[in-house]
């Protein structure tokens, strides 16, 4: 009997109220790394109604106009309607900015501290990532997340080249992919909500989207006359963006990542710059997760690991392939320790971080784009070498 299930994942779009407030801290961090790549900076944001706060901490020697990457952040999304209570122009902004803590900065810093065991930059705080990569997808990525990330794109793209006059900036997609014996076969669902201007039909956003989105994005033997696809389906969708919820930095976890398929260790992502492991860690679990699935030492692959904060060295590491290992686990496992440093400095090294490149991480994931430096799978022959 074939083993049957269905999984569903979601996607948001650019004028999705907490990815506004992702792409202001992300555009807060780019800022500031691309006049002085050691700036630290953790900025979160809050959007609502007509208001910005963006609060937290950064230390920097850049000379950043927070009020105008404000603005030009949410121009970029699109919120420039005269009938948008959210405006780029018009919006009322609160900066709550203040440096990094010393506490902190201490053990983040390369320089000895009273107290701290070693004088090697630490980790910007504890906790613990996770990275995963399959093979599923060109991308090495879940099928239901990429196809809603693809969606979201696909919406975006309509709307931004004004193909179609009343498509607003919020928007989600959804896709229920069925899978039998492991292996997608089937898209059972897809759903699609998107802010439209009031002049506009629901039948006409339904066909609109169906033809020219999602029968695009699909490929059409993954659709049959069971497909259910669902536009809209409260019916009406013009209040949208900040005024008709509140939006916050780092409430996307799951769309950022892998869909709800691979697990996360709980710690947001924009707005960090990468001495934050939360960010860069994860990162490179997911290196190295799709190195490992690459090199067609497993099909799946999993890490975890863990930090202290002002520590170097990751308190753990912990490597699974899920049973699809095409070697013993323990040589995968032994493998990663020998090619790939974990330590904070060196994934920034490893991977060039101190670089403002993460405005392109903000929307539709932060894995599965190809032109990102921890989507290269260019350690696949050292990981071969190092099973012999």
């Amino acid at each position: 009997m074939a083993n049957s299930f269905v999984f569903s994942s979601e996607s948001v779009g650019e004028g999705h109220p907490d990815k506004v407030a992702d792409f202001i801290s992300d555009s807060v961090l780019d800022a500031c790394l691309a006049q002085d790549p050691r700036s630290r900076v953790a900025c979160e944001t809050l959007v609502k109604s007509n208001h910005v706060v963006i609060a937290g901490e950064i230390t920097t020697k850049a000379k950043a106009n927070y009020e105008t990457i404000v603005r030009d952040a949410i121009r970029e999304i699109g919120y420039t309607h005269e009938d948008d209570v959210f405006h780029a122009d018009t919006v009322f902004i609160t900066n709550l900015l203040t440096k990094q803590s010393p506490d902190i900065a201490q053990g983040v810093d390369d320089r000895a501290a009273i107290g701290k065991e070693t004088a090697e930059q630490g980790a910007g705080d504890q906790g613990l990532m996770f990275g995963y990569a399959c093979n599923e997808t060109p991308e090495m990525m879940p099928t239901a997340i990429m196809f809603a990330h693809r969606l979201g794109r696909e919406l975006t793209k309509l709307r931004k080249s004004r193909v179609v006059s009343w498509l607003r900036p919020d928007a989600k997609s959804q896709v229920s992919i069925r899978y039998e014996n492991d292996r997608p076969v089937k898209v059972e669902n897809v759903v699609i909500s998107t802010q439209h201007a009031a002049n506009v039909e629901h039948a006409a956003i339904r066909d609109f989207l169906v033809e020219n989105v999602i029968k695009k994005v699909i490929p059409a033997e993954l659709i049959d006359a069971q497909t259910k696809f669902l536009i809209n389906p409260t019916g009406r969708f013009v209040v949208g963006g900040p005024q008709g919820d509140s939006g916050l930095t780092g409430r996307k976890i799951i769309v950022d990542t892998y869909g709800g398929w691979g697990r996360h260790g709980g710690g947001a992502f924009s707005g960090k710059d990468p001495s934050k492991v939360d960010r860069s860690a994860a990162y490179m679990c997911r290196w190295v997760a799709k190195n490992i699935v690459a090199s067609g030492l497993a099909d799946i692959c999993e890490l975890q690991v863990a930090y202290a904060i002002g520590y170097p060295e990751p308190v753990s590491i912990w490597v699974d392939a899920m049973g699809t290992a095409k070697v013993p686990e323990e040589k995968i496992s032994a493998a990663v320790r020998e090619v790939f440093s974990f330590k904070p400095a060196a994934i920034i090294r490893q991977l060039d971080l101190l670089r403002p490149i993460y405005r392109a991480t903000t929307n539709y994931g932060h894995f599965g784009k190809p032109d990102l430096p921890w989507e290269q799978t260019n350690m696949v022959d050292a990981l071969r070498a190092a099973v012999k």
